[in-house]
């Protein structure tokens, strides 16, 4: 077993407007709120984010947040594979976005050790995320889809869509 490698630091999260790659107007960052490599994060106008998100921007990949989108407080993006949050979408308290993992290729080596898999997350204009529930690496949430509160979302859901559950599945389609 090789030695795990040294940790460092990722900072203290606290940014300026300024410091990302483009930001619109009437951006509300609640009190709490902390974002990483904010140079790799595109915001929209019109976004609230409430208190103590975390938006974990990535130093080579991309978030992006359109317009018109809602996220509640103490939620966690991860966009080391990638995110894009699409226009006027509603994300609840707590939801967890995650765009990669641990490889399993190697059952004799620690899990931490493994190489990192990275996978985007699209969620499309309209969706509605809701509150605590789990977004999974490589995950696409169709347009005007709903998630129900506390799912976990492991495949795409399509346009128009209701799931809900662990893991989350369909339970009728708006039309």
């Amino acid at each position: 077993m090789s030695p795990i490698k040294q940790y460092k630091s990722h900072g203290d999260g606290q940014f300026r407007e300024g410091d990302f790659k483009s930001i619109g107007e009437n951006v509300i960052f609640e009190p709490g709120v902390l974002v990483f490599h904010p140079e790799n994060i595109v915001l929209g106008s019109n976004i609230y984010i409430g208190h103590h998100a975390i938006l974990k921007g990535y130093y080579n990949s991309m978030m992006e947040i359109e317009t018109d989108t809602w996220i509640g407080q103490g939620c966690f993006f991860h966009s080391a594979g990638g995110l894009k949050i699409g226009k006027a979408v509603g994300i609840g308290p707590m939801v967890k976005i995650l765009t990669s993992h641990h490889d399993d290729i190697n059952p004799d080596v620690p899990v931490l050790e493994l190489p990192l898999a990275f996978k985007p997350v699209i969620i499309e204009d309209g969706a509605d995320i809701g509150t605590g529930s789990v977004i999974l690496p490589g995950v696409t949430i169709g347009r005007n889809s709903i998630i129900g509160a506390g799912s976990v979302v492991n495949r795409d859901v399509p346009p128009f869509a209701v799931y809900a559950g662990v893991p989350a599945r369909l339970l009728k389609m708006r039309k």
